[in-house]
């Protein structure tokens, strides 16, 4: 639905029962940005709100001075590279949050059905919503408002703030004293000092000049780049946007290039960490989950629980070191074996990052009950609450994240997971049966384990002691879709129940398993990043019960898309995932690269001794590439395959369109020919391999998703075409070993086995994992001629 077209939903009721209508102009949020005033349509109500936007019925005591001094502005490009500096320099180092003040004045920890902060109608920080009576839509999967966790309370309870009296001081358990206790030893509050504050906070509290703004959005984006050399990830590479040198006179002096290039080369990897006290503030992980990471772990090793030890992998502890300073990382060589490891880092920060941002807004909103004005250093919260997404393929995916979540924030404490149960029963179930006859691939058996469904969407609250599943989208911190189900969400232009502003204050961005999201359909991704830090509607914000005077600066200028931290993992590189990269995260951070050369490549796997013939295809851009590759497939390739010497002709078709463009093509042709597509049902499969088994047809045509989601074993080829490189490269070598039993029945001197490739300069990093990172780059480059061919087998 267009934007002026979208339902308009009233303000949220008073208390005396009058409806209140909040209308927002650009004039209005200039005003705020400018004098941090509140609209007039909410100044009757802007007080309370600063003392009910908590997360759930605690007392959180704020351990800082009531100063009203000015928090010395940080520089965003003095810390630019900072923030990748050794973690063990930092020892000792002061962070803004006071971890003291999460246990000072808190309950006792009781069951979820009695805490108020899983209610319905009060957010993770405090955001009222709708309540039903007044019409609220219901929530993208359902708001959960009536199972087995639900309790109503009265508004007029919800909202309260508890006082800060003896009574909820003296509830505090000796654990969470002990616990601040020590906190307190660990992280002192130090803002004077920009250099030595926690990641979270210099990226949040950083404020983009023009230039710098300008500079981000163009495409595209002028850059730095540094390469790295690290033990575990390789050749790590750094990209810096590339900001013009300030003047003298301009406040926000920003780091010269060659002081950037000598921070880059210096940096070097965090100690792991092995015990308590000031190491731990080396990586500013809330205190109230490090007790829980040893079990929650799955690839680390406890050495001691008492001392909130943990132990990270080699590469858990690069990963994190990359993801902690809060530029966006794109990870394409994420293994099978090593997803585990990597979920559990993305999680952590995840979780942390939601928690860091409860507990500055909570700690605000006590230091606020003693201001009349909201200062701008208090400015704490986005439009719309949602603060991380996390695209996942499958089910199985999202309830391994979710599993992992409650393992850090409540471990073995079910009572403080809402709907936990419906949960489990939704996600669970639904396995694909692996035969045991003729047994697929050990990567198929990982890739399609647990529930496949590709359909899904749920939204997590978290609080400090509990997580509410289910939750409605605009209550929701955490958020775990499909790019499938976000796309029905979404909807598309014209429609009316379209719903797509809780992704407009995003902040973290976490895409798990894209290159599954290649097989499923790109276009979801591509529609669903078009789609956010969209402007919210004034309903949506209404929604949220969002105070202005608390939004962000940049947030409230349309810039959210320059803080929002976007982190990639794949298990191959593709061009697709590389170009959204590099069009669509903005990052004022910067970015980082994982991008190792290949030695061999999967054609040493290849055991049929047979030629293997490149045909490079000169074209300048991926737009030409594809007229120039099917001119060149139609007129010299395919007439090399139509005599009847050469049956048994497989042509492997990595795309849709081009798989439709070829079969329109041998129709016209009246060519013997058969096809599968992921879209041909079981009959239509067996029909077309039988044909072409026994020679009935000359040709079959094959796209590359039926080979990914069904890993058939065709008999009878004895030709391969691959019209471009295979997504997977390992795809190739299984192919081309598929004609090993045709090749068994003669002698090597009879036998007439071939495979033809087609390839350009798009098609690199798929040549590479064929043949290999230098003689693909050979192959590119080659002036003298454009056809290659190896010889494999003994």
């Amino acid at each position: 639905m267009a934007r002026g077209g979208k339902r308009q939903f009233g303000g949220r009721r008073g208390r005396g029962g009058k409806k209140r209508k909040i209308v927002i102009s650009k004039e209005d949020a200039h005003h705020y940005k400018e004098f941090g005033e509140v609209h007039p349509s909410e100044e009757a109500t802007t007080q309370s709100k600063r003392t009910t936007r908590v997360v759930d019925d605690e007392v959180e005591e704020d351990q800082e001075s009531d100063s009203d001094s000015e928090v010395e502005e940080i520089d965003p490009y003095k810390k630019l590279l900072s923030s990748l500096a050794p973690s063990d320099a930092n020892l000792g180092q002061n962070a803004i949050e006071s971890d003291e003040s999460e246990g000072s004045s808190e309950e006792e920890e009781t069951n979820v059905d009695n805490e108020s902060d899983l209610r319905s109608d009060v957010s993770a920080d405090g955001l009222s919503v709708l309540p039903n009576d007044e019409g609220e839509p219901e929530a993208p999967e359902g708001s959960d408002t009536v199972n087995e966790d639900h309790v109503d309370v009265d508004e007029e309870d919800a909202l309260s703030y508890p006082s800060n009296d003896e009574d909820n001081a003296n509830n505090v358990s000796d654990t969470d004293n002990n616990q601040d206790s020590e906190s307190e030893g660990e992280i002192e509050e130090n803002e004077s000092d920009s250099q030595v504050q926690d990641p979270f906070l210099r990226h949040l509290r950083s404020q983009l000049s023009e230039d710098m703004v300008d500079i981000l959005s163009s495409s595209p984006l002028a850059s730095v780049r540094h390469n790295l050399k690290w033990p575990k990830l390789g050749n790590v590479i750094v990209y810096l946007p590339k900001f013009p040198k300030p003047s003298n006179s301009s406040n926000n002096v920003l780091a010269l290039p060659d002081e950037r290039k000598v921070l880059v080369e210096s940096i070097s990897l965090p100690k792991l960490i092995q015990s308590s006290g000031k190491e731990w503030s080396s990586l500013f992980i809330k205190s109230q989950i490090r007790k829980n990471l040893g079990n929650a772990n799955p690839s680390g090793a406890v050495d001691d629980l008492n001392e909130l030890a943990v132990n990270f992998t080699a590469l858990q502890n690069e990963l994190f070191t990359l993801i902690n300073s809060y530029k966006d990382l794109y990870f394409p060589e994420c293994r099978q074996d090593m997803s585990e490891e990597v979920r559990f880092v993305y999680v952590l920060h995840a979780v942390n990052h939601v928690l860091k941002t409860r507990n500055e807004i909570v700690k605000h909103n006590s230091r606020l009950e003693k201001k009349s004005e909201v200062p701008d250093q208090f400015r704490d919260q986005g439009l719309v609450r949602p603060k991380v997404l996390i695209l996942v393929p499958f089910r199985e995916a999202a309830l391994r994240i979710v599993k992992m979540i409650i393992s850090i924030l409540v471990p073995n404490k079910k009572d403080n997971v809402s709907s936990r149960k419906r949960f489990f029963q939704e996600y669970t179930g639904g396995e694909i049966a692996m035969p045991k006859k003729n047994p697929k691939p050990e990567d198929y058996e990982v890739t399609f384990s647990g529930n496949t469904d590709d359909n899904f969407k749920i939204g997590l609250a978290v609080t400090k002691k509990s997580l509410k599943l289910y939750s409605d989208f605009y209550s929701s911190d955490i958020l775990i879709a499909s790019p499938l189900g976000l796309r029905v969400l979404i909807g598309a232009e014209g429609e009316k129940d379209r719903d797509y502003d809780y992704l407009a204050s995003l902040e973290l961005l976490i895409m798990d398993g894209s290159d599954i999201f290649m097989m499923q359909n790109w276009d979801h991704v591509i529609h669903l990043s078009n789609h956010i830090h969209l402007q919210p509607s004034a309903a949506s914000i209404a929604r949220c019960g969002t105070d202005f005077s608390r939004v962000r600066p940049w947030a409230v200028e349309g810039h959210t898309r320059h803080y929002r931290q976007t982190l990639v993992f794949a298990s191959t590189p593709l061009p697709g995932i590389t170009a959204l990269f590099a069009s669509k995260c903005k990052n004022y951070e910067g970015a980082v690269r994982v991008m190792n050369p290949v030695l061999t490549g999967s054609i040493s796997q290849v055991v049929v001794q047979m030629p293997q013939v490149f045909h490079r295809i000169d074209a300048k851009s991926a737009v030409e590439a594809i007229d120039l590759r099917f001119n060149t497939f139609t007129s010299k390739i395919l007439p090399q395959y139509k005599d009847k010497i050469t049956k048994h002709v497989m042509i492997y078709v990595p795309q849709y369109f081009d798989y439709v463009r070829i079969r329109n093509y041998l129709k016209s042709e009246d060519a013997s020919f058969v096809q599968i597509c992921e879209y041909s049902k079981d009959g239509r499969v067996a029909q077309a391999r039988d044909l072409f088994f026994h020679g009935k047809s000359h040709f079959l045509l094959y796209s590359e998703r039926f080979h990914f989601f069904r890993r058939v074993r065709v008999k009878g080829i004895k030709h391969i075409i691959f019209y471009q490189p295979p997504s997977y490269p390992h795809f190739y070598s299984e192919l081309c070993n598929f004609m090993q039993a045709s090749y068994q029945r003669k002698n090597q001197q009879d036998s007439n086995v071939s495979v033809a490739v087609l390839y350009s300069q798009q098609d690199v990093e798929q040549l590479a994992g064929i043949v290999g990172s230098d003689r693909a780059a050979k192959m590119i480059t080659a002036i003298d001629r454009n056809v290659h061919m190896f010889v494999t087998g003994e």
